[in-house]
């Protein structure tokens, strides 16, 4: 290393120490200050309950023993969803909640890199880059102005950066403001959000045979995802993945 260059690491480090000492790293979940930025402190990493396999192939839900890879839950066997595949990080409990909350609702959009963090790895290697668009679920924009941002499009923006897929923002709309879902049964959710996805102008032929991750902060009826899988496929989309941060699981079938 030259002196120039380690000049400026030095500098680097430096700087790295006096922020760190003006705004230590906290615990995204509790705040309590811990080493690294986007880490958990033990008792709250210890409150995650981690995702997957064995589980289903098409929604993700987890099975209690293991299972032959294209195994389906009995949900899925009896009313099969929209979206072709569904994966999260972890099942939504009183941490990923507190975590998915301090996102939408507290102004700290830095989050949205700890939950791509933990969402990466259900990204399949496989996976064609090239083909694969990174579509965030749309929030409406009296939603957007109110709240300064989409939870779902800086996540989908985080694991753009991380995997090398793109991400959409424009592509899916959401054509009219909805109420909180939060509290509504299935039926309820599905009746509150038909009809309210549309696809942008000219959509049609960036979908076109593309594999879609559609990514989102949390996962509880499906209501939501089907109906904005309901649409990318209608435009042509060749198959729709979701991919978000918590899912809803009974405690029974953890």
């Amino acid at each position: 290393m030259t002196i120039s260059g380690a000049v400026r690491t030095g500098a680097a480090i430096a700087a790295r120490g006096l922020l760190d000492f003006a705004l230590p790293p906290r615990c995204p979940a509790c705040g309590v200050i811990v080493p690294d930025p986007n880490r958990f402190c033990l008792e709250c990493w210890s409150g995650l309950h981690f995702l997957g396999d064995p589980c289903c192939r098409r929604c993700g839900l987890p099975f209690a023993f293991a299972v032959a890879s294209d195994a389906e839950c009995a949900g899925c066997l009896g009313e099969p969803p929209r979206f072709d595949r569904l994966r999260a990080a972890v099942a939504y409990g009183e941490i990923a909640r507190k975590v998915a909350l301090k996102l939408k609702y507290s102004g700290r959009p830095g989050i949205a890199g700890t939950l791509a963090a933990l969402m990466v790895r259900h990204v399949r290697p496989s996976v064609e880059r090239s083909e694969t668009l990174l579509v965030p679920v749309p929030l409406h924009r009296w939603r957007i102005w109110s709240r300064g941002y989409n939870q779902s499009a800086l996540i989908a923006a985080s694991l753009a950066k991380r995997t090398g897929i793109a991400a959409a923002n424009d592509l899916l709309r959401r054509t009219r403001h909805t109420p909180p879902l939060r509290g509504l049964g299935r039926r309820e959710r599905a009746e509150a959000v038909r009809g309210v996805f549309a696809l942008a102008p000219g959509a049609e032929a960036a979908l076109a045979g593309r594999r879609i991750i559609l990514v989102d902060d949390v996962f509880t009826t499906g209501a939501t995802a089907g109906a904005c899988a309901q649409a990318l496929k209608r435009a042509g989309a060749a198959e729709v993945e979701v991919l978000c941060w918590a899912r809803v699981v009974r405690e029974n079938e953890v």
